[in-house]
C-alpha cells in the first residue's frame, strides 16, 4: 500500500500526461482527443477538467496512473466516453448514463426548444397546469430539462426498460425533481388504458434508424448503445408511425404531439401525418446542423 501512495515516476505529471494521451488518441483516430484525455483524467483524478491546469505540474501516484491506462483503453475500443465515466451533460444537468440508456445528444436539445416555445412558464399571466408525457424517456433527459424549464406542471415518462425507468428516477431525485415526475414502465402507449387521462403534450425521441444500418454505424454506437433505442424497424418509421398513427386517442383537444425524427425522415413523417388525418399545423425545425430533426403537430379539435 505505501508504495500506492509514492508517485510512480515524477516525469508523468499532469500536464504531461494529457499531451502523451491527446497524442495516443490521435494516432488511434479517437474523436476529440484533449477533450476526451481531460475529461478521463479529471475522472481519474476525481477533480473538475478547469482544476487539471491548476494542478499541472502534479505527479500523478502509481495507482492512479493504472487506472488512467485502464479508462484509456476502454476508449480505444470504442467505448464512449460517457459510459467510462457514468456521466453525460445535457440542457446543463449531469445525468447518469449506463448501457441500459442511450447517451443524450446534442440535436435533442432542439426537441426541448420547440417543446418550451409552447406552453408558458408558471410565471406567465392565464397560467393553466399543463399534463406532458414523454414516451421512451432513457436517461430522463428530455423530461428532466421540461421540468427543469416549466416547474409547476404534470409530468409522466415511461420507458419499456425497467433499468431504464429506474435510473431516469435515480436523475430525477439528483435534481429534485422526483416528486414533479411520475414515470412508469410500458411499451409506448399501453399501459394508458383509461382514455380520459388526457395530456396536453407528448413527447418523445424514439429509434428511427434502419435495421440494416445500425451496423454500419460509428462503433461507439452498434457496439455499446442499446439496439432497442435504435432500431426503428426495416424503414426507420415503425416507432414514429406507431406513436402517430394513436398519440392523439391520448391528447387533449389541441392538444401537442412532438418527435425527434431522422435527418432524412422529413417527407417519409409528412406522408404518415397526413394519411392519419389526426393533425394540424404541422412544423417541421431544423437543428443546429440543418437537417430537419423536430417535428410539432396540433390534434385536430
Amino acid at each position: 500500500m505505501q508504495n500506492q501512495l509514492k508517485p510512480k515516476s515524477p516525469e508523468w505529471t499532469i500536464l504531461k500526461l494529457l499531451k502523451w494521451t491527446t497524442s495516443y488518441f490521435k494516432s488511434h483516430n479517437i474523436d476529440s482527443p484533449r477533450a476526451t484525455a481531460e475529461i478521463l483524467l479529471a475522472h481519474t483524478l476525481k477533480s473538475r477538467r478547469i482544476d487539471l491546469y491548476l494542478r499541472y505540474d502534479q505527479p500523478l501516484y502509481s495507482n492512479e496512473l493504472s487506472l488512467f491506462k485502464t479508462l484509456i483503453k476502454r476508449r480505444l475500443a470504442r467505448e464512449p466516453v460517457a459510459y467510462i465515466v457514468g456521466i453525460k451533460e445535457f440542457w446543463s444537468l449531469d445525468l447518469a448514463v449506463t448501457k441500459d440508456v442511450l447517451i443524450p445528444r446534442p440535436e435533442t436539445e432542439c426537441l426541448i426548444e420547440a417543446a418550451i416555445s409552447l406552453f408558458p412558464d408558471d410565471s406567465s399571466s392565464g397560467f393553466k397546469l399543463k399534463r406532458i408525457l414523454e414516451l421512451g424517456t432513457g436517461s430522463g433527459a428530455i423530461i428532466l430539462a421540461l421540468a427543469s424549464k416549466r416547474k409547476g406542471n404534470i409530468f409522466f415518462a415511461s420507458d419499456r426498460s425497467i433499468k431504464a425507468v429506474k435510473l431516469a428516477l435515480l436523475n430525477a431525485k439528483c435534481h429534485n425533481l422526483d416528486e414533479t415526475i411520475n414515470f412508469f414502465s410500458g411499451d409506448w402507449l399501453t399501459p394508458l388504458k383509461n382514455k380520459t387521462h388526457l395530456f396536453d403534450m407528448i413527447i418523445s425521441n424514439p429509434p428511427y434508424i434502419q435495421t440494416r444500418t445500425i451496423d454500419k454505424l460509428e462503433p461507439e454506437i452498434y457496439r455499446y448503445e442499446p439496439r432497442m433505442a435504435l432500431d426503428g424497424g426495416e424503414d426507420g418509421l415503425c416507432s414514429l408511425r406507431y406513436i402517430i398513427c394513436n398519440a392523439h386517442i391520448y391528447l387533449t383537444q389541441d392538444g401537442c404531439l412532438l418527435l425527434e425524427i431522422g435527418h432524412d425522415q422529413k417527407d417519409d413523417v409528412q406522408k404518415i401525418i397526413d394519411k392519419s388525418g389526426n393533425y394540424e399545423h404541422v412544423v417541421f425545425t431544423k437543428d443546429y446542423s440543418g437537417y430537419y430533426r423536430v417535428v410539432r403537430m396540433r390534434k385536430k379539435g
